[in-house]
């Protein structure tokens, strides 16, 4: 019935596997800007203190600054652990499922067989397992997304308060 190459499913789920990694390195990347900047803003508070002391303005504009960090770095953490609510059958080619949805290994590895031994359950498994990780990687590339977003929002919040330490000296 089917004349499709299972390989091109194989093909898909490592494909899908980069864009996995991809995110993951982008919200690690985040991460490590995010902690750059407030250790060299930690290291430097006391420059920076009788300006805020000084001036409501600043204050609320670090508080802002300090919110969009923190919406950050929450999205980078959202990246590294995505929801994962699917409702599927079960599925040798989920890792959950492998290790506790077929009893045994000997049970696990007919299951196994099985699957692999028809084209109908192999196209029907390995789609599913395409689409729970198009799901997952959809989550990441949002949360990466919101992540940047908020990343730009707290730097452009930085050089406003900069030029505005900048005027008052």
């Amino acid at each position: 019935m089917h004349n499709q190459d299972p390989n091109n499913y194989w093909e898909q789920l490592e494909r899908l596997e980069k864009l996995i990694r991809a995110s993951e390195l982008k919200a690690g990347v985040l991460f490590s800007f995010h902690s750059l900047i407030l250790g060299l803003l930690a290291d430097r508070i006391n420059n920076f203190k009788s300006y805020f002391a000084e001036s409501q303005l600043l204050m609320i504009l670090a508080g802002i600054w300090l919110a969009f960090v923190l919406t950050s770095i929450f999205y980078c953490f959202k990246c590294f652990r995505p929801q994962m609510e699917f409702k599927y059958t079960k599925n040798v080619f989920f890792f959950g499922d492998a290790v506790n949805k077929f009893g045994g290994i000997e049970d696990y590895t007919k299951q196994l067989m099985k699957v692999c031994g028809s084209k109908d359950e192999l196209f029907q498994q390995l789609s599913e397992q395409i689409h729970a990780e198009s799901k997952i990687i959809t989550g990441k590339f949002k949360s990466v997304h919101n992540s940047i977003k908020f990343f730009g929002l707290s730097f452009l919040m930085l050089i406003v308060m900069l030029f505005i330490i900048l005027a008052k000296v």
